[in-house]
């Protein structure tokens, strides 16, 4: 017959990061001046209520205001030539592309 050999329990916790929250997402001031916003509506009401996407077209959704040529790579703040209407996908699918390119150097 086998001698039973006594285990140890783990002294490390298991963290489930299924549940663990990610921190609050914080806003750069710009965004809340009354320019931003002002020029937000001009971009989105430029737009005619149609995602400028490529391909999209979506008229069903709400919009954002993005600028083509990101603030922090370079882009015109306020200028309108510099905003396009976004539905959240393409806002999403853009953004996520900017940063991509922008962590490669």
């Amino acid at each position: 017959m086998m001698a039973r050999v006594p285990m140890l329990r783990p002294r490390l916790a298991v963290i489930d990061t299924r549940t663990a929250k990610p921190g609050p997402k914080l806003r750069a001031a710009h965004y809340g001046t009354p320019e931003h916003v002002e020029w937000s509506r001009a971009v989105i009401r430029r737009a005619g209520g149609m995602c400028q996407g490529k391909g999209c077209g979506r008229t069903d959704t709400r919009f954002f205001a993005d600028h083509i040529a990101e603030l922090k790579d370079g882009g015109a703040a306020l200028d309108l030539a510099n905003g396009q209407a976004l539905c959240g996908t393409c806002h999403g699918t853009k953004t996520a592309a900017a940063r991509a390119a922008r962590q490669q150097g």
